[in-house]
């Protein structure tokens, strides 16, 4: 199977290419040139099923007879489905090393990163611009890795204080920056950097944000597991809330019905970043300005895999009709969050409390079906805001308390695209 650009206007690609690269060379992003469809049935572990749904993909590739063992790595931790009440579920994406669903694709693509590498090749950078958590799972992923550098850009003061500390902490062949903008300024570095060929001539470059391919894929994996193990317990499909920011993860749970999943409905829990919620209500695609929210790892004002979904769609009209998107304002967070011990029976983070407040005005309407909110990031990332509302302390996970009691620093530098380019370059700003 090849892999075609978002854009057109570059020549089908291997898989291997397309990880290796991260943004295709027109600026686009890399897409499989058809979705294949499969019919499996749910794997002892998370692991196995990974395998089932992304070998397909890999057909052709030089890691193929590997994918085995790089998903058993990848996946060495559940993702369970937690029943919150009769048709009610949580999707609990937390329970990797950095505590937010990003360390299942982080850890694939770092596995495969360093199986594709040739030993006498100069080390590769990783670029990743995070709106809170996929920063922390790369550096995770890729902490101490032979052959590979890691550069996080993180907006300055628009992540949660452990959140900062889990970009910051790591050190070794991890530098953070925090960028004095937004995560759409951080994006548009890191994008800017993936596309200047000069300075790839010079440092081999790579991204491991939600543009990549190799993020992409990986996380079709949990949604297949849920939803396979779903249907075989209560014979019917599974539908999911999915709490969106960069849409990267909305992405994989489409992909995943698409290859004929038993997956019902897709919506797309949003904060006050309105974006999603209002094309899909009928108007024109218009990014805006990123406005801060208690649910910050999804203030994107203009969400680089809409750009997959608009691809898999004759038109918008059509895209319209596959998936539906709310706006939840932060005082429904809020209350969602004081509510939730009481309602759901757990203290959710504030991203899964946007999902959760989006399953509450389905039950509302009368909606009777089997939901899945999916859980994003574990709460004890967002003590600050959490363990007011519920009234108590929310332990930390152990792997995430360990790097809390690491040192950290970080880099100030400037939304400025010549300041990012001097430091990759290895200068100064």
């Amino acid at each position: 199977m090849n892999f075609l650009s978002t854009r057109g206007q570059t020549p089908p690609t291997s898989i291997d290419d397309a990880l290796v690269a991260g943004l295709a060379p027109d600026g686009g992003l890399y897409v499989p040139e058809s979705i294949p469809h499969i019919d499996i049935t749910p794997g002892a572990t998370l692991a196995d099923t990974a395998h089932a749904v992304l070998r397909p993909y890999f057909a052709t590739s030089s890691l193929r007879d590997a994918l085995a063992d790089i998903c058993t790595h990848a996946y060495s931790f559940d993702a369970p489905l937690r029943p919150l009440g009769k048709d009610d579920h949580l999707l609990e994406l937390f329970h990797g090393p950095t505590a937010a669903f990003k360390d299942y694709a982080a850890r694939f693509l770092a596995e495969s990163l360093s199986r594709l590498r040739h030993a006498d090749a100069a080390p590769t950078t990783i670029v990743v611009a995070t709106s809170g958590d996929t920063g922390a799972a790369v550096a995770s992923a890729f902490h101490r890795r032979p052959g590979f550098n890691v550069v996080v850009l993180y907006p300055e003061g628009r992540v949660s204080p452990r959140q900062a500390h889990g970009l910051e902490c790591w050190g070794d062949n991890v530098r953070t920056f925090r960028v004095q903008g937004t995560f759409d300024d951080c994006q548009r570095l890191a994008k800017q950097a993936l596309s200047d060929e000069a300075l790839r001539r010079d440092v081999p470059l790579s991204s491991a944000n939600s543009i990549s391919l190799g993020r992409l894929l990986p996380q079709v994996a949990y949604y297949a597991h849920a939803a396979l193990r779903f249907r075989s317990a209560n014979g019917q499909p599974l539908n999911f809330i999915v709490p969106t920011g960069n849409l990267g993860n909305a992405c994989a749970a489409f992909v995943a019905r698409r290859m004929g999943l038993p997956i019902g409905e897709l919506i797309l829990a949003c904060n006050a970043n309105d974006v999603l919620p209002r094309f899909f209500a009928g108007e024109a695609y218009a990014p805006q300005a990123t406005r801060a929210t208690l649910a910050n790892a999804m203030d994107v004002g203009a969400p680089s895999n809409f750009e997959r979904l608009r691809h898999w769609h004759r038109n918008d009209d059509d895209l319209r009709t596959s998936v539906t998107a709310f706006s939840v304002s932060d005082e429904d967070i809020t209350d969602t969050l004081r509510r939730a011990p009481e309602r759901h029976g757990i203290v959710p983070c504030p991203h899964t409390a946007t999902g959760l407040k989006v399953l509450e005005g389905l039950r509302s309407r009368g909606d009777t079906r089997p939901w899945a909110v999916v859980a994003t990031a574990h709460p004890a990332k967002f003590d600050g805001i959490v363990e007011p509302l519920v009234g108590h302390a929310v332990p930390a996970p152990p792997a995430l308390a360990e790097t809390l009691a690491w040192p950290a620093s970080a880099e100030r530098l400037s939304a400025d695209y010549e300041a990012l380019r001097t430091q990759l370059l290895g200068g100064t700003t």
